[in-house]
């Protein structure tokens, strides 16, 4: 990439997430040093004018430009989203399709989960090397597709040595050309289809059967998660309760530091909420999908 190459930045958000998207790319803002300005393509899954103008608030038009995407413009219109047994939103397989509404000479993308903060210039993360890989990603908590609690459940009935390493999809740095030339969207939901009793994690499950062996293992510190104690993260990942509720239950300093970015935006008098909130919304979100795979 060159200095004067935008660095393009994917994320995808419903509405009861939008408050951790403004405390993401207020993060991003602030350690990023570097002459790119970043392209913000923004996959919406329902986010309010309110929150939306909340969002533009957060971070400077000088540096960050925005793009807006509702869903129904993401995802191609053949496409049935499968209904698997887990309570992530359908936001998350927006993701797949975020080539589609770039423009076509896009050479690549971070795609960023909404529930992370980051701590480096990421820059650095743009000029990752993929050594000729259609992603680059760090490696999941469950590490191997053999993992007794995570991975890939039914990775002996579909070839896959028990020791190939496992990725987390919620930060990834994708060659666009070469994830198109692949139809990698198009795969993992015909491989989600073809294995949902099998499908644990949503579409990460889905990207890591078609991209076995096939992706750049970056610094564990560009998706430190939550509940480990890493000196200097480059990038903090809230994979369990998120740092907005009460129940919170990762390392309390990490919640702190999402605080000092959350108030640097207009949810800066934002206080920690009740479960009961947290465990309506994994209800909804369970719903949803199923009324949106059944309208497809």
């Amino acid at each position: 990439m060159t200095p004067t190459d935008n660095i393009n930045i994917v994320v995808a958000s419903n509405n009861h997430y939008a408050i951790l998207l403004a405390a993401l790319i207020k993060s991003i803002e602030v350690h990023h040093k570097t002459p790119e300005k970043i392209s913000l393509y923004i996959l919406d899954d329902g986010i309010s004018a309110d929150s939306q103008k909340k969002i533009r608030a957060s971070v400077s038009k000088e540096m960050v430009e925005m793009h807006w995407h509702k869903t129904n413009t993401v995802i191609p219109k053949n496409v049935k989203i499968p209904v698997d047994k887990s309570a992530f939103p359908v936001t998350t397989y927006l993701r797949l399709f975020a080539d589609q509404v770039m423009p076509a000479d896009t050479k690549r993308f971070i795609y960023l989960d909404v529930d992370m903060i980051v701590k480096e210039d990421i820059s650095k993360l743009w000029n990752a090397d993929l050594k000729d890989k259609p992603i680059g990603a760090v490696l999941d908590l469950s590490e191997t597709a053999g993992s007794e609690w995570g991975g890939i459940p039914n990775y002996k009935e579909l070839g896959i040595a028990p020791e190939s390493k496992y990725f987390n999809a919620g930060m990834m740095v994708v060659d666009v050309q070469k994830w198109k030339k692949g139809d990698l969207g198009n795969k993992v939901i015909q491989c989600l289809h073809d294995n949902l009793a099998s499908v644990n994690f949503a579409d990460q499950y889905g990207l890591n059967v078609v991209l076995v062996n096939q992706w750049q293992e970056l610094d564990p510190k560009w998706n430190s998660f939550a509940i480990t104690d890493v000196k200097d993260p480059y990038l903090i990942h809230y994979l369990d309760i998120k740092p907005i509720f009460k129940s919170y239950n990762s390392i309390p300093r990490y919640q702190d530091e999402f605080y000092t970015y959350l108030r640097q935006t207009p949810w800066k008098n934002h206080k920690p909420i009740p479960d009961y909130v947290r465990i309506a919304r994994k209800a909804y979100n369970k719903a949803k999908k199923i009324v949106s795979a059944y309208l497809k």
